[in-house]
């Protein structure tokens, strides 16, 4: 990797002053540097100006309510995964943000940072000399994606943990900028292009993300596959939300990460309500995983072995979660 590039560095201190900052040309917002410091090392990124978050009150705030969780988009990944109010009545949270990198990552990673994870792919993913040298790619500076040369958008996958997990949870993510706030789902804020796989405006950010009040019954989990056993990325991970009467299914989300360049919502769930979990579901459920995601040859492994791990996670983690509830595993109050 090269040594930074020269940029101003800016310090708001609420998010009037940040999203009128993030709007001049050629700025970028920085929070925990995880994903962005190394894509500007790599020569990926080339900003005059990094707007850094953590100064911004309000962003750092975890607040429950009778309507349901709220997470600042600067709160850390290692808060996240050892906050007991969310390890039970959102699990599948914790355990996503308990798997991303190693341990120095999680202290500074944010989730506003990994929620806008810039997407990944072995031809993009490279020095400068290595990406002139393959003639770049359509992501960063070529004119053709390397992955599928015949098509017309790039194919870097979605890596992030914790997206998967939220989706399934149903949560809105809240956008600020200078225009004023909405709130959308979560799964709106991306679009299946590696290039552009965000749906933040201009001058956009994320300041929260909100998640309803869990059914008493819910149950969640995530699971990820991935080359080495901690710091990477998921070859392919898997989220789901379940809730079950008796033996029975009543609610089923499930969505996934690393196949696509986009977290997946999986369609076609609700076929499977009413049905009790057994082997004949889970392999009707394998099917539709393998049908919807699409890897492609984005990492070392074979698109078609990621998708059979995509297939096979999905399976196991909804065996697991339809298990009789231990003590230890049954929601908190």
């Amino acid at each position: 990797m090269d040594r930074l590039p020269e940029f101003r560095l800016l310090r708001p201190v609420d998010l009037a002053e940040a999203v009128q900052l993030i709007a001049e040309p050629g700025a970028r917002v920085l929070a925990g540097g995880t994903d962005l410091l190394p894509n500007l090392r790599r020569g990926l990124e080339q900003p005059t100006t990094l707007v850094e978050l953590g100064g911004v009150a309000g962003l750092s705030e975890i607040a429950f309510d009778s309507d349901g969780l709220a997470i600042g988009a600067g709160v850390t990944l290692a808060r996240l995964a050892t906050d007991t109010r969310i390890a039970g009545p959102y699990r599948a949270i914790a355990e996503a943000a308990r798997e991303v990198a190693g341990p120095q990552h999680r202290h500074a990673a944010t989730v506003g940072g990994n929620l806008c994870l810039d997407t990944r792919c072995v031809f993009y993913n490279q020095s400068a000399w290595w990406r002139a040298a393959n003639d770049f790619c359509l992501k960063r500076g070529g004119q053709t994606c390397h992955v599928a040369p015949q098509g017309q958008r790039c194919h870097a996958a979605f890596s992030g943990d914790l997206a998967p997990s939220l989706i399934a949870l149903d949560a809105e993510v809240e956008r600020v900028s200078a225009r004023g706030r909405r709130r959308t789902p979560l799964a709106d804020l991306y679009r299946d292009d590696g290039a552009a796989h965000l749906t933040l405006d201009p001058g956009e950010l994320i300041a929260r993300v909100h998640l309803p009040r869990p059914a008493p019954s819910l149950r969640s989990g995530y699971r990820k596959a991935r080359v080495r056993g901690s710091m990477d990325f998921p070859l392919a991970g898997v989220a789901i939300a379940l809730q079950l009467h008796g033996p029975r299914i009543v609610a089923l989300r499930v969505a996934l990460t690393g196949t696509n360049s986009q977290p997946l919502r999986l369609e076609g769930t609700e076929a499977f309500l009413g049905a009790a979990v057994d082997a004949a579901l889970l392999g009707a459920l394998g099917k539709l995983v393998a049908r919807q995601t699409s890897p492609m040859r984005t990492t070392a492994m074979p698109s078609n072995y990621r998708r059979q791990v995509a297939s096979v996670l999905t399976q196991r983690l909804l065996q697991a979660l339809a298990r009789p509830a231990t003590e230890e595993d049954r929601p908190c109050a």
